[in-house]
Protein backbone atom coordinates (compact mmCIF):
# COMPACT_ATOMS: atom_id res chain seq x y z
CA UNK A 1 0.00 0.00 0.00
CA UNK A 2 1.20 3.50 -0.75
CA UNK A 3 1.07 6.23 1.86
CA UNK A 4 -0.43 9.68 1.31
CA UNK A 5 0.09 12.90 3.27
CA UNK A 6 -3.16 12.11 5.10
CA UNK A 7 -1.91 8.71 6.26
CA UNK A 8 -2.18 5.10 5.05
CA UNK A 9 -4.04 4.46 1.83
CA UNK A 10 -7.65 3.33 2.20
CA UNK A 11 -8.66 -0.13 1.05
CA UNK A 12 -11.62 0.35 -1.31
CA UNK A 13 -14.82 -1.62 -1.56
CA UNK A 14 -15.25 -4.34 -4.18
CA UNK A 15 -18.55 -4.10 -6.05
CA UNK A 16 -19.64 -5.62 -9.35
CA UNK A 17 -16.23 -7.06 -10.18
CA UNK A 18 -14.08 -4.00 -9.56
CA UNK A 19 -12.67 -1.70 -6.90
CA UNK A 20 -15.35 0.75 -5.81
CA UNK A 21 -14.28 4.09 -4.37
CA UNK A 22 -16.57 6.04 -2.08
CA UNK A 23 -16.43 9.37 -0.25
CA UNK A 24 -17.06 8.26 3.31
CA UNK A 25 -17.69 10.50 6.30
CA UNK A 26 -14.86 8.82 8.18
CA UNK A 27 -12.25 6.09 8.20
CA UNK A 28 -11.01 3.46 10.62
CA UNK A 29 -7.30 2.74 10.90
CA UNK A 30 -6.11 -0.81 10.29
CA UNK A 31 -3.26 -1.30 12.75
CA UNK A 32 -0.54 -3.87 13.10
CA UNK A 33 -1.42 -5.41 16.49
CA UNK A 34 2.22 -6.18 17.22
CA UNK A 35 3.41 -2.58 16.79
CA UNK A 36 0.28 -0.43 16.99
CA UNK A 37 1.26 1.19 13.69
CA UNK A 38 -1.55 2.30 11.37
CA UNK A 39 -0.78 0.44 8.16
CA UNK A 40 -4.01 0.89 6.18
CA UNK A 41 -7.49 2.31 6.67
CA UNK A 42 -11.02 1.48 5.61
CA UNK A 43 -13.94 3.79 4.84
CA UNK A 44 -16.89 3.79 7.21
CA UNK A 45 -19.70 2.83 4.85
CA UNK A 46 -23.43 2.83 5.42
CA UNK A 47 -26.76 2.44 3.70
CA UNK A 48 -25.89 3.87 0.28
CA UNK A 49 -22.80 1.73 -0.24
CA UNK A 50 -24.59 -1.35 1.10
CA UNK A 51 -27.41 -0.76 -1.38
CA UNK A 52 -24.88 -0.62 -4.25
CA UNK A 53 -23.26 -3.87 -3.17
CA UNK A 54 -26.52 -5.73 -2.62
CA UNK A 55 -27.91 -4.49 -5.95
CA UNK A 56 -24.83 -5.87 -7.73
CA UNK A 57 -25.22 -9.21 -5.98
CA UNK A 58 -28.96 -9.30 -6.73
CA UNK A 59 -28.39 -8.60 -10.43
CA UNK A 60 -25.69 -11.29 -10.71
CA UNK A 61 -27.54 -14.04 -8.83
CA UNK A 62 -29.82 -15.44 -11.57
CA UNK A 63 -26.99 -15.90 -14.08
CA UNK A 64 -24.72 -17.41 -11.42
CA UNK A 65 -27.44 -19.84 -10.39
CA UNK A 66 -28.15 -20.77 -14.02
CA UNK A 67 -24.50 -21.68 -14.65
CA UNK A 68 -25.01 -24.97 -12.86
CA UNK A 69 -23.24 -26.52 -9.92
CA UNK A 70 -20.35 -28.00 -11.89
CA UNK A 71 -19.50 -24.64 -13.46
CA UNK A 72 -19.61 -22.98 -10.06
CA UNK A 73 -17.34 -25.67 -8.63
CA UNK A 74 -14.87 -24.98 -11.45
CA UNK A 75 -14.90 -21.27 -10.53
CA UNK A 76 -14.20 -22.07 -6.88
CA UNK A 77 -11.43 -24.46 -7.91
CA UNK A 78 -9.74 -21.80 -10.01
CA UNK A 79 -9.89 -19.37 -7.11
CA UNK A 80 -8.39 -22.01 -4.81
CA UNK A 81 -5.53 -22.63 -7.26
CA UNK A 82 -4.83 -18.90 -7.54
CA UNK A 83 -4.91 -18.46 -3.77
CA UNK A 84 -2.47 -21.33 -3.37
CA UNK A 85 -0.17 -19.73 -5.97
CA UNK A 86 -0.17 -16.47 -4.00
CA UNK A 87 -0.04 -18.12 -0.58
CA UNK A 88 3.01 -16.16 0.53
CA UNK A 89 1.38 -12.82 -0.26
CA UNK A 90 -1.77 -13.71 1.63
CA UNK A 91 0.21 -15.03 4.59
CA UNK A 92 2.04 -11.71 4.80
CA UNK A 93 -1.24 -9.79 4.91
CA UNK A 94 -2.49 -12.04 7.70
CA UNK A 95 0.74 -11.59 9.65
CA UNK A 96 0.41 -7.83 9.43
CA UNK A 97 -3.18 -7.63 10.65
CA UNK A 98 -4.07 -10.78 12.58
CA UNK A 99 -0.93 -11.21 14.71
CA UNK A 100 -0.09 -14.61 13.23
CA UNK A 101 3.39 -16.07 12.96
CA UNK A 102 4.71 -17.63 9.74
CA UNK A 103 3.36 -21.10 10.47
CA UNK A 104 -0.08 -19.93 11.61
CA UNK A 105 -0.48 -17.57 8.66
CA UNK A 106 0.47 -20.30 6.20
CA UNK A 107 -1.95 -22.69 7.88
CA UNK A 108 -4.70 -20.08 7.59
CA UNK A 109 -4.15 -19.78 3.84
CA UNK A 110 -4.05 -23.56 3.45
CA UNK A 111 -7.35 -23.87 5.33
CA UNK A 112 -8.92 -21.31 2.99
CA UNK A 113 -7.67 -23.20 -0.07
CA UNK A 114 -9.12 -26.43 1.30
CA UNK A 115 -12.48 -24.78 2.04
CA UNK A 116 -12.73 -23.54 -1.54
CA UNK A 117 -11.80 -26.94 -2.97
CA UNK A 118 -14.10 -29.08 -0.84
CA UNK A 119 -17.24 -26.99 -0.50
CA UNK A 120 -20.52 -28.51 0.53
CA UNK A 121 -23.73 -26.98 -0.82
CA UNK A 122 -25.52 -24.37 1.26
CA UNK A 123 -28.57 -22.22 0.49
CA UNK A 124 -29.10 -19.89 -2.44
CA UNK A 125 -30.16 -16.23 -2.53
CA UNK A 126 -28.30 -12.99 -1.82
CA UNK A 127 -26.22 -13.40 1.32
CA UNK A 128 -24.57 -10.89 3.63
CA UNK A 129 -21.54 -12.17 5.55
CA UNK A 130 -20.01 -10.42 8.56
CA UNK A 131 -16.59 -11.49 9.83
CA UNK A 132 -14.57 -10.78 12.96
CA UNK A 133 -10.74 -10.68 12.84
CA UNK A 134 -10.38 -14.27 14.08
CA UNK A 135 -9.07 -16.49 11.26
CA UNK A 136 -10.42 -13.96 8.75
CA UNK A 137 -9.41 -15.66 5.51
CA UNK A 138 -10.31 -19.24 6.49
CA UNK A 139 -13.64 -18.16 7.99
CA UNK A 140 -14.39 -16.19 4.83
CA UNK A 141 -13.67 -19.12 2.53
CA UNK A 142 -15.57 -21.59 4.72
CA UNK A 143 -18.70 -19.42 4.64
CA UNK A 144 -18.30 -18.25 1.05
CA UNK A 145 -17.90 -21.60 -0.67
CA UNK A 146 -21.14 -23.38 0.36
CA UNK A 147 -23.24 -20.32 -0.44
CA UNK A 148 -21.68 -19.87 -3.87
CA UNK A 149 -21.90 -23.58 -4.63
CA UNK A 150 -25.66 -23.34 -4.03
CA UNK A 151 -25.97 -20.48 -6.50
CA UNK A 152 -26.02 -17.63 -3.99
CA UNK A 153 -24.18 -14.36 -4.48
CA UNK A 154 -22.52 -12.60 -1.60
CA UNK A 155 -21.65 -9.30 0.06
CA UNK A 156 -18.94 -9.66 2.71
CA UNK A 157 -18.28 -7.14 5.46
CA UNK A 158 -14.88 -8.00 6.94
CA UNK A 159 -13.63 -6.80 10.27
CA UNK A 160 -11.96 -3.38 9.91
CA UNK A 161 -9.13 -4.89 11.95
CA UNK A 162 -8.27 -7.47 9.27
CA UNK A 163 -9.71 -6.55 5.86
CA UNK A 164 -6.76 -6.87 3.49
CA UNK A 165 -6.70 -10.60 2.79
CA UNK A 166 -10.45 -10.55 2.14
CA UNK A 167 -10.08 -7.67 -0.32
CA UNK A 168 -7.15 -9.41 -2.02
CA UNK A 169 -9.26 -12.55 -2.50
CA UNK A 170 -11.99 -10.46 -4.14
CA UNK A 171 -9.37 -9.04 -6.51
CA UNK A 172 -8.18 -12.57 -7.22
CA UNK A 173 -11.72 -13.63 -8.15
CA UNK A 174 -11.60 -11.12 -11.02
CA UNK A 175 -8.24 -12.46 -12.18
CA UNK A 176 -9.74 -15.94 -12.54
CA UNK A 177 -12.67 -14.43 -14.44
CA UNK A 178 -15.54 -14.82 -12.01
CA UNK A 179 -18.72 -13.10 -13.21
CA UNK A 180 -19.02 -9.55 -11.90
CA UNK A 181 -21.31 -9.13 -8.92
CA UNK A 182 -21.02 -12.66 -7.57
CA UNK A 183 -18.64 -11.53 -4.82
CA UNK A 184 -18.80 -8.04 -3.33
CA UNK A 185 -17.10 -6.38 -0.37
CA UNK A 186 -18.43 -3.65 1.92
CA UNK A 187 -16.10 -1.89 4.35
CA UNK A 188 -17.12 -0.39 7.66
CA UNK A 189 -18.54 -1.16 11.06
CA UNK A 190 -22.02 -1.26 12.62
CA UNK A 191 -23.59 1.11 10.08
CA UNK A 192 -22.45 -1.18 7.27
CA UNK A 193 -24.17 -4.17 8.93
CA UNK A 194 -27.33 -2.11 9.35
CA UNK A 195 -27.02 -1.13 5.69
CA UNK A 196 -26.92 -4.77 4.58
CA UNK A 197 -30.14 -5.44 6.46
CA UNK A 198 -31.78 -2.28 5.09
CA UNK A 199 -30.80 -3.35 1.57
CA UNK A 200 -32.77 -6.56 2.12
CA UNK A 201 -30.22 -9.35 1.86
CA UNK A 202 -32.03 -12.68 1.97
CA UNK A 203 -30.07 -13.71 5.04
CA UNK A 204 -27.16 -12.49 7.14
CA UNK A 205 -24.37 -14.83 8.24
CA UNK A 206 -21.75 -14.19 10.89
CA UNK A 207 -18.47 -16.03 11.49
CA UNK A 208 -16.31 -15.36 14.50
CA UNK A 209 -16.52 -14.63 18.21
CA UNK A 210 -20.02 -15.40 19.57
CA UNK A 211 -20.15 -12.23 21.69
CA UNK A 212 -19.84 -10.02 18.62
CA UNK A 213 -22.16 -12.36 16.75
CA UNK A 214 -24.88 -11.67 19.31
CA UNK A 215 -24.61 -7.95 18.53
CA UNK A 216 -24.87 -8.63 14.80
CA UNK A 217 -27.84 -10.90 15.47
CA UNK A 218 -29.64 -8.12 17.33
CA UNK A 219 -29.18 -5.80 14.35
CA UNK A 220 -30.58 -8.48 12.04
CA UNK A 221 -33.51 -9.19 14.36
CA UNK A 222 -34.43 -5.51 14.55
CA UNK A 223 -34.54 -5.39 10.74
CA UNK A 224 -36.38 -8.69 10.35
CA UNK A 225 -33.44 -10.21 8.48
CA UNK A 226 -32.88 -13.99 8.81
CA UNK A 227 -29.63 -14.54 10.69
CA UNK A 228 -27.29 -17.46 11.25
CA UNK A 229 -24.15 -17.60 13.39
CA UNK A 230 -21.50 -19.88 11.94
CA UNK A 231 -18.41 -21.33 13.55
CA UNK A 232 -15.40 -19.02 13.69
Amino acid sequence: MDFTPEGPQAIPLWINGRAFLTVADGFLDVTNPATGEAIRRVPLCGASEAAEAVAAARAAQPLWADMGMQARRVCLGRLAEALDAYAGHFAKLLQQEALLDDAAASAEVAAAVDALQSAAVGDTGVVGLVLDPTRPLASFAAALAPALMAGATLVVKPSPKAPSAIYALCELSARVEWPAGVLNLLQGDTAAVEGLCAAAVDRLLYAGNPALGEQVGRIAAAAGTPFEMLGG
